[in-house]
């Protein structure tokens, strides 16, 4: 793949990290600083992840981001839990 705007998992992350913003939005302020802040940037991390991987040209180095990525999608499922025992 030439370009990671192309990866359909890339723009799937990005419509993601969007959603995350527009439904943390209603996060208590309390949270500004810790879980709303925390969900953020491990959405966030799954996009610029797969990016900078695919753009680095190494099969390797796109494996190693692509591992980051898996990382942060559990961060991701486990502070959405979070979240949601909270009812937020």
């Amino acid at each position: 793949m030439e370009n990671y705007k192309e990866l359909l998992v890339w723009q799937k992350s990005v419509d993601f990290v969007t959603e995350i913003y527009t439904c943390t939005k209603s996060f208590p302020k309390e949270e500004l600083y810790s879980l709303t802040s925390q969900i953020r940037r491990s959405s966030i991390s799954i996009s610029s992840n797969i990016a900078e991987g695919n753009s680095r040209r190494s099969t390797l180095d796109d494996l190693q981001f692509l591992k980051i990525t898996r990382g942060s999608c559990a961060k991701m499922e486990s502070q959405h839990m979070i979240a949601k025992n909270l009812n937020y």
